[in-house]
């Protein structure tokens, strides 16, 4: 039986939804089948999503393809740091001591609250006159 060339990993932050594999290969990142350069266009989201990478020093060891949907760029570059720190579990058990220290394993629970019947938003009142 051949050795497993492709490890998956799935992640998720607000709305958006990351599946991402990894091979090994020379450090390429595609998303949606675009550059990763391209994709994200500022150096803000690109650090969140190698992260993983750089804690695990392993930016030039991976070839990584990537589909990322819903949310905006700052969701989908969370959705995105998490679907491969998941996938660097899959490929080494051994990294998990200091993907965890990092907090990259866990799931960004934060998400937009939804609006209230009654008030404009989901936390502030509509203007209370007295008389």
């Amino acid at each position: 039986m051949a050795a497993i060339s492709e490890f998956l990993g799935t992640g998720r932050r607000k709305t958006s939804i990351a599946r991402v594999r990894i091979a090994t290969g020379s450090g390429k990142i595609v998303v949606n089948g675009r550059a990763f350069e391209n994709y994200f266009p500022t150096e803000t989201l690109r650090m969140v999503v190698s992260q993983p990478l750089v804690v695990t020093a392993s930016t030039e060891k991976y070839d990584i393809r990537v589909n990322v949907q819903g949310g905006g760029p700052t969701g989908q570059a969370g959705a995105v740091r998490h679907g491969i720190a998941r996938a660097l579990l899959e490929v080494d058990a051994n990294l998990r001591p200091s993907l965890k220290s990092e907090g990259l394993l866990t799931r960004d629970s934060r998400a937009k609250e939804r609006k209230k019947y009654g008030q404009p938003g989901a936390r502030k009142r509509f203007q209370y006159s007295k008389r």
